[in-house]
């Protein structure tokens, strides 16, 4: 009989929702029992005032809470790796992290530079495809205005990252942290420092891969989450 692996959850990024997952949750193993969830305000559920990680650190508490899960693997897409990474330092039921294309460098000129591309009168005009795909995405949920908050955080996040240097030396699970060598959001550079300050933690980078979750090789990323796991089992 194969060995059943642990179980993991899937968390999506900033704009992203659960489905959105779906394409590389079906390379995963078929012993690899799959959870996953979408952040408040995206994906279709109603959107907050403000947004912010330790929210969805809590959502995801929360998940775990009424789904009995005791002990869980979690591999975090871009925003999804850092909620992950925050909600590690205070629940214990978290085995192991994998994180990819999650950005570390928070400052005020990166969180400008970031939001600068989140204009959604712009998007509209210059990227109809890609607000559509938000539109159907979010539906019922403007998908308009979930930008505009996530802009408000990013900028939050600049002024005080919700993770430090003390916070990453704090997280003593093991953790992969996954970069893709033709990331534009992310840099190698940030991804190492992260790693570096992990007690056991390292960084994994992929060759080709970008940063759109659309553009990734998800049977070459799930092998990879899978071996993790298991090698952590």
């Amino acid at each position: 009989m194969e060995k059943q692996l642990s179980s993991l959850l899937v968390l999506h990024g900033a704009l992203g929702s659960a489905k959105q997952m779906q394409p590389f949750i079906n390379h995963l193993p078929d012993n690899l029992k799959t959870y996953t969830m979408d952040f408040t305000g995206h994906g279709g559920l109603a959107l907050p005032n403000q947004l912010s990680i330790e929210l969805f650190a809590k959502e995801v508490s929360h998940f775990l809470d009424v789904n009995n899960i005791n002990l869980i693997n979690i591999f975090g897409y871009s925003m999804g790796g850092y909620v992950a990474l925050k909600l590690a330092l205070t629940d214990k039921r978290i085995k192991s992290i994998y994180t990819l294309g999650t950005k570390f460098n928070w400052t005020p000129e990166s969180a400008k530079h970031e939001t600068g591309m989140l204009n959604p009168d712009k998007i509209e005009l210059k990227v109809p495809a890609f607000a559509q795909a938000l539109k159907a995405r979010h539906f019922p949920t403007d998908w308009r205005l979930l930008m505009n908050k996530t802009s408000e955080m990013m900028l939050a996040l600049g002024e005080q990252p919700a993770l430090t240097l003390e916070h990453l030396r704090a997280i003593a699970i093991p953790v992969i942290i996954g970069i893709g060598d033709q990331d534009t959001m992310v840099s190698i550079e940030e991804s190492q420092w992260a790693a570096n300050h992990l007690p056991n933690g390292s960084v994994k980078i992929f060759k080709g891969f970008k940063h759109p979750i659309e553009q990734l090789d998800n049977k070459k990323l799930a092998e990879a989450i899978a071996q993790f796991i298991h090698s952590n089992s």
